[in-house]
């Protein structure tokens, strides 16, 4: 299986959305949502989150976002942060920390392997993902 992610914001924080692409089974299904006010960051964990929610029970997905925080911060930093009560490095609470707990455990569910891509690069599942990130931005300020 294959996951595409992405998260936008306009303003930061302002209205935010996020989409994803997911292949399963010979399918594509294109997942979107928005809020009206939230982050870049919070949009990026939320399409990862969304995404992993649909799959079966213990999937194998190759998950690729164009995020470096989301990637970087579930293959390393979270198990610092776990490991100092949701502390981070500066000695603050990790922000976001609602959403990489719900990460993580969808993570443990499944077989996550992660990919990062750049942004906004050409890469076609990732600038279908911006747009249906930037789609719910519009459908978020109404």
């Amino acid at each position: 299986m294959q996951v595409f992610t992405d998260g936008a914001c306009e303003g930061n924080p302002g209205p935010g959305g996020w989409g994803a692409i997911v292949r399963m089974n010979g399918t594509e299904k294109e997942l979107s949502g928005g809020e009206r006010h939230t982050t870049n960051n919070r949009m990026e964990l939320s399409a990862a989150i969304e995404a992993l929610k649909i799959l079966p029970p213990s999937s194998r997905v190759v998950l690729t976002t164009d995020s470096q925080y989301v990637q970087k911060g579930i293959t390393q930093w979270i198990k610092n942060w776990k490991r100092n009560g949701w502390i981070n490095a500066a000695k603050e609470p990790v922000k976001n920390a609602d959403l990489w707990r719900e990460l993580d455990a969808l993570c443990s569910e499944h077989s996550v392997e992660w990919r990062w891509v750049r942004g906004h690069a050409g890469h076609a599942e990732n600038e279908r993902c911006d747009a249906l990130a930037r789609e719910a931005i519009s459908k978020a300020r109404r």
